[in-house]
């Protein structure tokens, strides 16, 4: 039984897995690591493989704890991989993209696979037919937009993301909604445009802790599925047992 963790920047996300069946997966603030961590081995005492995911450097302590319970394997650049990586300086990308790239290389392979993950930041990841990744964007989130209006104007207030019920906005808090909503939707659209002129037959899969905003306005056609990074994390960990 496998158990990942993903320390990204707002949250902890911690997911269960036997094989490649998803059991369990949950999310918290950083502070409550310690006591979510022994829940869950008091929950699942037959997890004897964990992986830790951080987007920033990682603090000893994390794995120091986890390994207490079980063995465990920190995702580095000196990690393996099962695609073959293209990208120009592959020591400044990010391990969310690598586990991203790695769902697709195992969920859609052999296919030209698109990733659009809206969180924190929206990436941009391309796995080719060939099984090679060849890299992608990064683009600011929707929380960063809302800020950036609020810190950088006098009047603008902080908002909260919404949906849109219509892209002209009839309020200030509105037409911010719909210049960032209605924005990033037509953002996402752009680009996944540019991708399909460039590789035939793509299949683009929407996912991140904000794909509920774009799952049903945008006009291309994508899968949306919001375990794809854990899935790819879980791929990496039985990758690496090896």
């Amino acid at each position: 039984m496998n158990l990942v963790i993903d320390i990204g920047n707002t949250l902890i996300k911690y997911a269960v897995f036997e094989n490649r069946t998803l059991l369990f997966d949950q999310a918290s603030e950083s502070k409550l690591f310690l006591s979510k961590v022994k829940e869950l081995f008091e929950q699942f005492p037959k997890i004897d493989q964990a992986l830790i995911s951080s987007v920033g450097e990682l603090q000893h302590k994390e794995s120091d704890l986890v390994s207490l319970f079980c063995k465990v394997h920190v995702l580095s650049h000196d990690s393996k991989v099962p695609f073959k990586n293209s990208y120009a300086t592959p020591h400044t990308l990010g391990m969310d993209r690598v586990a991203l790239a790695t769902a697709a290389f195992y969920k859609n392979p052999r296919k030209n696979t698109l990733v659009v993950d809206a969180g924190t930041c929206i990436t941009y990841d391309m796995l080719n037919d060939s099984g090679e990744y060849v890299g992608g964007a990064i683009s600011p989130g929707i929380r960063m937009r809302y800020r950036a209006m609020n810190n950088q104007t006098a009047a603008l207030p902080l908002l909260e993301p919404d949906e849109i019920l219509d892209f002209i906005g009839n309020s200030t808090e509105t037409s911010m909604h719909s210049g960032v909503i209605n924005g990033v939707s037509q953002e996402i659209d752009g680009v996944i445009d540019q991708y399909r002129s460039r590789f035939q037959d793509l299949t683009v899969i929407l996912t991140g802790g904000d794909f509920h905003f774009f799952a049903k306005r945008l006009k291309n056609t994508i899968f949306a599925n919001s375990k794809f990074l854990l899935e790819g994390l879980n791929y990496l960990l039985e990758y690496n047992k090896r």
